[in-house]
């Protein structure tokens, strides 16, 4: 019988077709990334001039070359003033990185236009702008002569040792040697709660770094595409240590006491993706770690843990961060920075004493 069954099973398979095997495709070449999105906001009406409304002056400044936290460096910097400051009352103060591109009236943030409007309306203070180029080494790297034409575009050779690096140091550099001598001739408050800084790329992340060092000093941050991502890192070598990027902040954020910042964090999901991380979710990290440090600070006390301030002492209520985010489609660029600046502003100042303007349109 089992003999039988066998010749049998073995005439079937001798009179079944052969199944042929099927083989995958030829590999073709690499699929290119794809293409992000074309974007495209509508300029925001505080972003253009309109008749009645007073212009302020914007003055470039002698180029900075005495630097004493950056020895060696020179940059450009520009002082925006507004019509309504008349010296008698101290002004709101904002600062801004790479200050080369939100100072002029045809790009991206247009400061100078969108200070005006919203001074006119009342919906931000009297506020004096400082805008900032990085600095940059003219023996090293030489900036291009009157005229001079060159295939790539100029860049100052120290800015990512002043904007990406964790320290201090730019806030010196902010807090005894700019700021002084802006005091010269203008008055200006020493309300941290009265001062913004702002960047876009490891222009944000310095912005935030200003305020996170010298909470005392600034307490408003706006950052655009920030880079909170390991552009600073540098592995220890026998003669120094590990030197941490910006990717660290999100657990500085969790492990230490909140502090009294209120932040601005705007990206996009197509910014960038390289080997120093990847910069949409560095900022949902940000976002994320912020939002903890608020909820365990106000659970501290419900749970019999005493509330702590900014310097990690006890106090009363805990410090707070105030948070708002941005996410859209873009890349890195300030296109959709640009394009909510003003209701970014409307939002930063909104409690501030004399601000009585309509609200942000973007809650």
């Amino acid at each position: 019988m089992r003999r039988t069954l066998a010749l049998l099973a073995l005439a079937t398979l001798s009179a079944a077709p052969a199944v042929a095997q099927q083989k995958p495709p030829p590999a073709g070449p690499a699929s290119a990334p794809a293409k992000p999105p074309a974007e495209s906001y509508p300029v925001s009406p505080d972003a253009v001039r309109h008749d009645g409304v007073p212009k302020g002056t914007v003055t470039k400044m002698p180029a900075w070359t005495t630097s004493k936290v950056f020895p060696g460096t020179e940059r450009d910097w520009w002082v925006y003033v507004p019509a309504q400051y008349d010296g008698s009352t101290s002004a709101c103060l904002a600062v801004f990185q790479d200050g080369s591109g939100p100072v002029g009236e045809k790009g991206d943030i247009r400061a100078p236009v969108v200070f005006d409007n919203l001074i006119h309306q009342k919906a931000m203070p009297v506020t004096i702008g400082v805008f900032i180029t990085p600095g940059n080494d003219p023996v090293k790297n030489p900036p291009p002569k009157p005229g001079e034409k060159r295939a790539t575009p100029f860049r100052p050779n120290n800015r990512s040792a002043e904007y990406d690096v964790l320290s201090d140091a730019y806030a010196r550099f902010l807090l005894d040697e700019v700021i002084p001598e802006l005091k010269k001739t203008y008055k200006i408050t020493d309300d941290p709660a009265g001062r913004v800084i702002c960047g876009s790329s490891s222009g944000g992340i310095c912005a935030f770094t200003v305020a996170w060092e010298r909470p005392d000093a600034f307490r408003k941050v706006v950052s655009h595409v920030g880079s909170f991502t390991a552009i600073a890192y540098r592995p220890a070598t026998a003669t120094s240590p590990m030197r941490p990027g910006g990717d660290l902040y999100p657990a500085l954020v969790r492990r230490s006491p909140p502090k009294p910042l209120r932040v601005f964090l705007q990206d996009g999901k197509n910014d960038l993706d390289n080997q120093f991380g990847n910069w949409f979710l560095a900022n949902l990290q940000m976002a994320a770690a912020i939002n903890y440090a608020n909820r365990t600070a106000d659970e501290a006390p419900a749970k019999g843990g005493a509330a702590k301030g900014a310097s990690g002492a006890k106090a009363a209520t805990p410090d707070r961060y105030d948070l708002k985010t941005e996410w859209g489609e873009g890349s890195h660029n300030g296109k959709h920075g640009g394009a909510v600046f003003a209701d970014t502003m409307r939002w930063m100042w909104r409690d501030y004493p004399g601000v009585t303007g309509a609200k942000a349109t973007a809650d």
